[in-house]
């Protein structure tokens, strides 16, 4: 069958090529609605598919968003990319996302190439200070950068984030004030040297500040470092479970890094809640099926994805200059199950 065209569309519709561009383009001057109903009607009846390489060239932009995340294996990092991928969706356009493995040098790699393909947007997720991810930003023409979860001190752009330290220090509180632990261990993670903007590390912070509050002496005797993820936390949480310091509670700073301390548990003929009350922060899906359910502290990934979105695609949404603009901040809401000691 011969290609459907633009100028097939407007034949049938009885109008010009141009409008037929700008109902295609929702924009960028306005249809009449009857007239664009004609379009529309036009388009379905062809079967006029619009050549989006074309499209892309002419107005020097995709309907691409660039997304790069630490590792999209982590639950956490999974449903957030779902998230944005569903919202992209409602927008009209779709989300190449690259994973970063927590190495500078390949977050750099995937925002050059995301810029390169002229993507709408970037939404960025960064595993630490990019110098080179700020300059990259800084050469490319157009295109608006997100940072969401969390905000590099180095790269000076929007940002949609949670509140992590009251977000731990209400999960901390509650196990040293509802259920009276004398102290609670946290698992923070592989911080070799912390940097302002990672949740992590404003995870420890909330961390400390309940543990101050509470009256606990050197509290960073408590503080554990280990990895992120589940196997490599319960290797940890096993020797820590094993061993005569074993804590009462401990608090970990991802709710992968929990169902790995609830399997070391499990494993050592530790009790939980009787024996050690634990608690994590993300609420991935999987913390409610936990045996037994995990509490956890819950961020509103939904509302956060969209509202990176908009911002990535509107640039109306922004105040020049305004710091408050700049920064969007979601509350978040300490979800009480079993595993913290709760009924």
């Amino acid at each position: 069958m011969p290609k459907v065209t633009r100028d097939d569309v407007a034949r049938l519709a009885g109008t010009s090529t141009a409008v037929v561009s700008y109902v295609i383009n929702n924009g960028p001057r306005p249809v009449a609605p009857a007239t664009k109903e004609r379009v529309l009607a036009a388009i379905e009846q062809l079967g006029y598919r619009p050549n989006s390489v074309a499209q892309a060239m002419a107005s020097r932009r995709t309907n691409l968003i660039g997304m790069v995340v630490p590792d999209a294996r982590q639950p956490f990092f999974a449903e957030l990319a779902h998230a944005v991928e569903r919202v992209a969706s409602e927008r009209g356009k779709l989300v190449l996302i690259g994973n970063s493995d927590y190495v500078d040098d390949r977050e750099v790699h995937y925002v050059r190439a995301f810029l390169g393909m002229r993507v709408s947007g970037l939404i960025l997720v960064s595993q630490g200070p990019s110098e080179r991810a700020a300059e990259e930003f800084a050469a490319m023409e157009g295109a608006r950068v997100v940072l969401l979860h969390r905000r590099p001190e180095a790269i000076d752009d929007v940002a949609v984030v949670t509140d992590d330290v009251g977000g731990a220090e209400n999960a901390v509180r509650h196990l040293l004030e509802v259920h009276g632990h004398p102290y609670v261990a946290c698992f923070g993670g592989p911080v070799a040297s912390p940097a302002p903007g990672d949740p992590v590390v404003d995870h420890i912070e909330g961390w400390l500040r309940a543990m101050e509050a509470h009256g606990v002496a050197e509290p960073r005797r408590r503080l554990v470092e280990a990895p992120f993820d589940r196997y490599g936390a319960y290797k940890v949480a096993l020797d820590l479970l094993r061993s005569p310091d074993r804590p009462p509670a401990v608090f970990c700073s991802t709710d992968d890094q929990a169902v790995g301390v609830l399997r070391a548990a499990r494993e050592a003929g530790v009790r939980v809640p009787e024996d050690l009350a634990v608690v994590g922060f993300d609420d991935i899906p999987e913390a409610a099926f936990c045996d037994p359910p995990l509490t956890t502290v819950a961020s509103d990934r939904d509302a956060m994805a969209r509202a990176a979105v908009d911002l990535v695609l509107d640039d109306s949404l922004l105040v020049p200059g305004s710091e408050t603009e700049r920064v969007r901040q979601f509350p978040n809401r300490l979800v009480v199950r079993r595993s913290c000691g709760c009924p």
